[in-house]
């Protein structure tokens, strides 16, 4: 396909032919919880329609009711131009350009805390939901509905990668994502089903991009997304979620030649899968490192680092040699504080950081080059509007008006009230508007 996304500087120009697994991350969050399903409830009762006609996305932009639907290929080709972008704030931030207002979008904003969510996923399987475009369209499109989000991130997940490798990922209520037969010593790396022609294993993530953008009909950028090595290969290796990561860190001293071949061959897997994200319509970028809090500075720079950093140096080539302008890339590595300059010079435009974060040292320590996103704590959400307001100030007062997309330090928690995120959406966009006038 070609593609309609111009350089860096070139403002909404960049994206005139053309939203979460974390993973909700949007969805990339997703794998990190138990999915449960909820009660079944009408979601267009529920979102309202004042508010859907305030975001422009009514129900009958669903999917199921559209008419004409595009006919995207395996690898994310198109037979239509994707509609014209709207509003370009979260791109320009990313860029480091001037905005008007400081650009807000959440990780795993598509999730469990929104009841028609829980409607549309009642009875269906995760990984057979992440498999239908539909229906991961459809759940991307949901907070769209009801909040001014400047951003989109696609539904899916992680560990979708490793499903790719040939390994069984399952995910059982009340516990979260299982490995039944997890790598535990070094052989048995030959199980795994390398290389992947991410095409066939992967293409039904690369139809649900390029559908999102079109029903997104360019209202805002769709955010592209995958897990980093380290953090694939400690579920990989655990079996599931873990409080320590021992199993994984045991690799990481025991069999430490070996660890560098699975970490690289999960970095022969995301680098085609990342451009293929790009090919298929995503106008951004994420890479979630969610367990670099396990792993201390010497195993960071180690086994994290470097992968990092080739994941971002490989996929900017892979855009270049496949005729694709450039996105922005944005890393997240939970609790890595202690690596921030480092991830500042890996190759990627956004440094995500995590509420534990003092912004305005992040920004002393990364220094101008680099946009920062972030970092309210979730658990903020659990305060009254009030409150909710006061906190969004001193976030955004700590972090400056510009070169800064505000976020949550973490993905929405289930039991989140919608309004609540309303109102942390809306205080981003009414304070940074006070903040540049001053």
């Amino acid at each position: 396909m070609t593609t309609d996304m111009a350089a860096p500087g070139s403002g909404v120009g960049r994206d005139q032919a053309s939203v979460g697994a974390d993973p909700g991350a949007g969805s990339g969050l997703g794998a990190e919880l138990p999915e449960e399903v909820g009660p079944l409830l009408d979601p267009a009762e529920e979102s309202g329609v004042r508010v859907m006609e305030e975001t422009g996305l009514s129900s009958s932009s669903s999917p199921s009711n559209i008419s004409g639907s595009p006919c995207p290929s395996p690898g994310g080709d198109c037979c239509q131009a994707f509609p014209p972008l709207q509003n370009d704030t979260f791109l320009r931030a990313a860029w480091g350009e001037a905005t008007d207002y400081t650009p807000v979008w959440c990780m795993r904003q598509a999730g469990r805390y929104l009841t028609e969510f829980l409607a549309t996923r009642a009875g269906q399987d995760f990984f057979v939901t992440c498999r239908s475009p539909e229906t991961c369209c459809e759940l991307t499109l949901q907070p769209l509905r009801r909040f001014p989000l400047d951003a989109a991130i696609i539904f899916s997940d992680i560990l979708v990668v490793p499903q790719a490798l040939g390994v069984q990922v399952t995910m059982v209520p009340g516990k979260g994502p299982t490995f039944p037969s997890p790598l535990r010593v070094e052989q048995d790396l030959d199980r795994l089903r390398a290389p992947v022609d991410v095409d066939k294993e992967l293409g039904y993530v690369f139809q649900a991009i390029t559908l999102t953008r079109h029903q997104l009909a360019g209202r805002v950028p769709l955010i592209g997304f995958s897990g980093a090595p380290w953090t694939l290969m400690s579920y990989m290796v655990e079996g599931g979620g873990s409080n320590t990561m021992a199993q994984a860190k045991r690799w990481l001293y025991q069999w430490p030649k070996a660890s560098h071949r699975l970490l690289g061959l999960l970095t022969d897997v995301l680098v085609p899968y990342l451009v293929g994200q790009v090919a298929a319509g995503a106008q951004a970028l994420q890479v979630f490192e969610s367990h670099a809090g396990h792993l201390g500075p010497e195993l960071f720079l180690e086994f994290a680092l470097p992968y990092i950093r080739d994941v971002a140096k490989r996929v900017k080539a892979g855009l270049q040699e496949a005729g694709l302008a450039p996105v922005p890339l944005i890393i997240f590595a939970k609790d890595g504080h202690y690596a921030l300059e480092e991830l500042a010079q890996a190759g990627y435009e956004v440094v995500g950081i995590d509420w534990t974060v003092n912004p305005a040292l992040a920004r002393e320590r990364v220094g101008k080059s680099v946009t920062l996103q972030g970092n309210l704590d979730p658990c903020a959400l659990y305060a009254s509007k009030e409150k909710i307001e006061q906190c969004v100030e001193q976030m955004l007062d700590a972090f400056g008006p510009q070169r800064h997309i505000a976020n949550l330090g973490h993905g929405i928690y289930p039991d989140m009230d919608p309004a609540h995120v309303g109102a942390f959406v809306e205080a981003v966009h009414r304070h940074s508007r006070r903040l540049r006038n001053k």
